[in-house]
């Protein structure tokens, strides 16, 4: 039971810190906070996503080109270009890696406009940090594990970001339904999206890319669009008018 927990309790706060942070406020600036609040964020994204630390500029510029080109040839990550999901994932690896290593510049439409914090992203890109952390979720196992399958889960802590985005851009790009015809496959995969905290809502993003609420119809729901209200109530953050 305590693995459970805590392998859940990770996932779903290392989730949280990339819809939230690095996709709805680093890529699309769904809302503004203060520099202590984004900070705090991104220190937050730092601890959450743990060995699988994402850069908020590097992932910014990706999600933008995603948007610009979604499902052709210029899309980053689309599903339609690759036999498997694990091609996919080596492909946007090679190109995160180049943006953020500054090989490559992003056109001037991607560029500008996320969070940047030199320190954290030196720590978060270190092997010291990744080693580091995947070192501590080991022993955590050692601790805690009862049985010899529970130990299967710990690749996923290790990878738990590109996870993440990897089944995002597979199965929202691929399975599920369509509420507007936006020119690609984006789809819907889950009516009611609580297992990636509204990611899944796709078809309903690309059409709406600036609005905080990925849910659009009367049975869906996006279970981080209350959060950020309620950030937004408490003056965390302010949501922008679309």
């Amino acid at each position: 039971m305590i693995i459970l927990i805590f392998f859940l309790t990770h996932w779903f706060l290392s989730l949280f810190s990339q819809t939230f942070f690095l996709h709805r406020y680093a890529s699309h600036k769904m809302f503004r906070m203060e520099r202590f609040w984004e900070r705090f964020f991104y220190a937050f994204t730092l601890i959450a996503q743990g060995s699988s630390f994402l850069n908020p500029r590097a992932y910014a510029i990706l999600h933008r080109m995603h948007h610009a080109y979604s499902d052709t040839e210029k899309d980053p990550h689309s599903p339609h270009f690759f036999k498997d999901v694990f091609g996919m994932m080596i492909a946007t690896k090679n190109m995160y890696l180049n943006y953020l290593r500054f090989k490559i510049e992003p056109e001037p439409a991607f560029r500008g406009k996320y969070p940047e914090w030199p320190l954290i992203d030196r720590i978060g890109d270190s092997w010291f940090w990744r080693v580091g952390v995947a070192l501590l979720y080991i022993a955590f196992y050692v601790t805690f594990a009862t049985h010899w399958w529970m130990y299967l889960l710990l690749p996923v802590h290790f990878l738990m970001g590109p996870i993440h985005g990897a089944v995002v851009n597979w199965c929202g790009h691929k399975y599920g339904y369509s509420n507007h015809d936006n020119d690609d496959h984006s789809k819907n995969s889950l009516p009611l999206d609580f297992l990636m905290l509204g990611e899944l809502f796709q078809n309903n993003h690309h059409k709406r890319p600036n609005s905080p609420n990925f849910a659009s119809r009367w049975f869906e729901f996006d279970p981080t669009y209350p959060v950020m209200k309620m950030l937004h109530w408490m003056r965390i953050i302010r949501i922008r008018k679309v």
